[in-house]
């Protein structure tokens, strides 16, 4: 499978030189002899990018030296004011407003192409998810040797320009609406790669073996089921008078389950994982910590103007870009000669740090969860709290039972204890999730006063009986769950509610929807699975 995958590589790479309007490829692969050999494939003058590109060596800006040397508003042009190929190293630590400038340049067709180089060794270490929407091939290195990187692509006839049928097109927005994938661009690359894969072979029409290779290339990794065979509803069948009588013409249209099952050999085994993982990163989330603005230390951000004070850090750059445009008027008007510095031209350096993170794992212990899922529950806990001590993450537990909520261990960073207080975690008693909720409250208003950024992950089967006050009222709990809720989401507190229960239970999925979180309803994952898609959604 590795040969092939080289394959579908080069296979995409002549592709996308055929049809800039594919846009692109991502390559998931670490850097090494296997991916620099698939570069040379690539187009020599690519314009080579990094994640921490500003936006003037993009657009273009003022040239510095040009414009104090003749007084002259001077300007250098950007990196993407030419069309060409475009390449992306360590895609996956592209912010987003990278991504959304590059996902913005794809869009406008200008004849730019994006060759993404996906470094991620985790599977949330990945190309954000709307800049790799507008690139119409995927392909995975990761487990191809320099020994499969040999492979060579027959060379065809000069390129051609190819039709498709309007029959064709029905079948692959088909094949596209079996495999889950609702974004019409997925169909409309397909039907480009099919129509260059054809003009690649010289033909002058799209056949079977085209749309074949490029459902492949451009479906599998945007598929979101698996679609069973016996499900596939078959079109009928043409009329008598419009069947292709010539049974020798290569252009014969492949059933669907044919088309489905060539996408089918390239899914990932961990497809309904990787899913759930993508449907947990669409919550709010704060990831490892919140965002905040600086002048001392972190990730470099754009300048600002600003006053001159203590612990600031001129952005002597910036301020000199500023001055320079007025160099002229200023000679002119103070008669001195010399670079002359106002105060409105200071620009000031900024940082964006990231504030530690405090995990509130409150943890539902039941009568009910202790005869479903508490085990579960106490694996994933534990597993999910190794990860944040090696983050060197803050961690607290609550637990409710019977008729109240009961903090297990504050704030802390020892693995140890935390483990000894989680191991002797009994099960028993009603469901006092409100009360749960609102130690789990408490604790993350407390942090955020110590500068930490909260997180809240509930692991319950949803079924409260037990109100704030004690009582054993199921709909007044229901009730009390929804405000404590608001009160959350008002307060910006970001959290994750994952259903443990046999089923998935509505009352939680409404819950989630009020706390504006990522709902996980898991009813048949182990400790190791639950721990894997709350890490994921936590931005682990």
């Amino acid at each position: 499978m590795a040969s092939e995958s080289w394959t579908h590589a080069a296979l995409a790479l002549r592709l996308l030189a055929q049809d800039p309007g594919l846009g692109g490829i991502c390559v998931r692969a670490r850097s090494g002899p296997v991916r620099d050999r698939l570069m040379a494939l690539a187009p020599a003058q690519a314009v080579r990018l990094h994640p921490a590109i500003t936006d003037e060596a993009l657009y273009g800006g003022l040239d510095l030296s040009a414009t104090l040397a003749t007084g002259l508003l001077v300007r250098d042009k950007g990196l993407l004011a030419t069309p060409g190929p475009l390449l992306l190293h360590m895609a996956e630590r592209a912010a987003p407003t990278l991504a959304a400038r590059l996902a913005l340049t794809l869009d406008q067709a200008r004849g730019h192409t994006l060759i993404a180089l996906d470094e991620g060794a985790a599977p949330d270490e990945a190309l954000e998810a709307k800049l790799a929407e507008r690139l119409a091939f995927h392909v995975d290195l990761s487990d191809c040797s320099l020994r499969d990187a040999h492979v060579r692509l027959p060379q065809h006839a000069q390129p051609t320009t190819a039709s498709i049928t309007p029959d064709q097109i029905t079948q692959i927005t088909r094949i596209a609406h079996d495999l889950g994938i609702d974004s019409l661009r997925a169909p409309q690359f397909t039907i480009r790669a099919a129509r260059a894969h054809a003009g690649l072979q010289g033909r002058t029409e799209v056949t079977a073996e085209d749309l074949e290779v490029a459902c492949a290339l451009t479906l599998a990794h945007r598929a979101t089921r698996v679609p069973d065979p016996e499900t596939i509803e078959e079109p009928p069948a043409p009329p008598p008078d419009q069947t292709n009588q010539n049974t020798g013409e290569d252009r014969l249209d492949l059933p669907d389950e044919l088309l489905l099952e060539a996408v089918r050999a390239l899914l990932p085994d961990n497809l309904l994982d990787r899913l759930t993982a993508q449907k947990a990163r669409s919550g709010r989330g704060s990831g490892t910590g919140a965002a905040r603005k600086g002048n001392r230390r972190g990730r470099p951000l754009p300048s600002r103007a600003g006053r001159i004070s203590d612990g600031a850090r001129i952005d002597i750059i910036g301020t000199l870009r500023a001055a320079a445009p007025w160099q002229t008027i200023r000679r002119q008007a103070t008669g001195r000669e010399g670079l002359q510095i106002r105060p409105s031209d200071i620009r000031l350096k900024r940082f964006e740090e990231k504030s530690d993170r405090l995990l509130i794992f409150t943890v539902d212990a039941s009568g009910s969860a202790a005869l479903t899922r508490l085990a579960e529950a106490k694996g994933a806990v534990e597993l999910l709290l190794a990860q944040a001590y090696a983050r060197r993450d803050h961690v607290a537990l609550v637990a409710f039972r019977g008729t109240e909520a009961e903090l297990l261990l504050p704030p802390t960073r020892s693995l140890v204890q935390t483990k000894r207080r989680l191991a002797g975690l009994p099960g028993g008693g009603g469901t006092p999730l409100a009360a749960g909720m609102m130690a789990a409250f408490e604790q993350a208003q407390q942090a955020g006063r110590r500068g930490l950024t909260p997180t809240i992950a509930i692991l319950t089967d949803g079924r409260a009986n037990i109100a704030l006050d004690g009582s054993a009222d199921r709909k007044q709990a229901a009730t009390d769950a929804q405000q404590i809720a608001r009160a959350l989401r008002a307060a910006g507190t970001d959290a994750i509610v994952i259903d443990t229960g046999n089923r998935p239970e509505p009352a939680l999925r409404n819950l989630a929807q009020t706390l504006d979180a990522a709902y996980l309803p898991l009813p048949r994952a182990d400790a190791a699975r639950l721990s894997t898609s709350v890490a994921t959604v936590l931005g682990d």
